[in-house]
């Protein structure tokens, strides 16, 4: 059964990482316990969303720091 996730009241949060220029914009949203949505935020109202494990996200963000 494939379940929906309500994201219209989420509060997205541009990454740390994000250029600032126009390109590379990731947002997050928190909130969410286990998961971790994701979204490009130069296209926020597309509906277009990524959801990752939280445990998955560490390890991403983990690496990226290195």
């Amino acid at each position: 059964m494939k379940r929906t996730l309500d994201l219209s009241a989420a509060v997205w949060r541009k990454s740390s990482y994000s250029d600032g220029g126009g390109t590379n914009c990731v947002e997050v949203a928190e909130g969410h316990p286990g998961i971790v949505p994701v979204r490009d935020s130069k296209r926020p109202d597309d509906g277009s969303v990524l959801v990752f494990a939280a445990t998955s996200w560490t390890v991403f963000v983990d690496g990226i720091k290195k």
